[in-house]
């Protein structure tokens, strides 16, 4: 992959998803990549972020910030969030 074609976003992890898995994560996909193609490639990282991760569990994604859904193209340096339903403060 050519690194013009390709996009770096910093993942974060809150609550008992940063517990498990750590605070955050940089990673770079192919420019055009939705929350879903991040979410896919996650998935595939570990047996712990398939268990905690998988489509099936209640765990929210923000966008920069915004809540968003796994249709939600990725721009350049974005910082994702994912985080269970409720979190405390």
């Amino acid at each position: 992959m050519n690194p013009a074609d390709t996009i770096t976003v910093q993942v974060r992890f809150f609550a008992a998803l940063r517990e498990a898995l750590g605070a955050q994560q940089t990673v770079q996909l192919p420019a055009g990549s939705t929350l879903g193609d991040l979410r896919s490639l996650l998935l595939d990282q570990s047996s712990r972020h398939a268990e905690l991760l998988a489509r099936g569990r209640a765990v929210r994604c923000a966008l920069n910030q915004v809540m968003a859904d796994e249709s939600s193209v990725l721009p350049a340096g974005a910082e994702v969030a994912f985080f269970p339903p409720v979190t405390g403060g």
